[in-house]
């Protein structure tokens, strides 16, 4: 699988219009701006997702006189650069310590369904031998 681009860092509010536009599949920057939870300026909103697209998280249409916005990427392909990051950063790049990790905090309260869950990949990667 070839390698992904990497993208530059996004800060917490970035992350959150990311998300906000993931949810919706586009949104424009009045759609954006409604559903953060503390929103600046309607131009600071504006200004951040020009920002998203120079870093290359996002791509615009034009609609009338209004710009909608939508992700570069599926959600998915976010999702796993984010994990590798993690798994880089904080385990050494090791998967294995990231699930230790994961199933030793004593938030992570996995049901049996969940766990069962897991084994079920864990054979499947066993499998396919990855």
């Amino acid at each position: 699988m070839p390698a992904q681009p990497h993208k530059p860092k996004l800060s917490r509010r970035e992350t959150e219009m990311m998300d906000i536009i993931y949810q919706s599949g586009r949104a424009t920057a009045a759609e954006v701006r409604d559903k953060m939870q503390q929103p600046p300026s309607y131009s600071a909103v504006r200004a951040t997702l020009r920002i998203l697209e120079d870093k290359g998280h996002l791509r615009h249409e034009q609609d009338g006189p209004r710009y909608v916005y939508l992700p570069t990427v599926s959600r998915a392909s976010a999702r796993k650069s984010a994990v590798r990051h993690l798994i880089d950063t904080f385990f050494d790049g090791s998967a294995q310590r990231a699930v230790a990790a994961l199933l030793d905090a004593d938030e992570a309260q996995l049901s049996r369904e969940e766990l069962d869950r897991l084994s079920a990949m864990i054979e499947q990667a066993k499998r396919e031998e990855r």
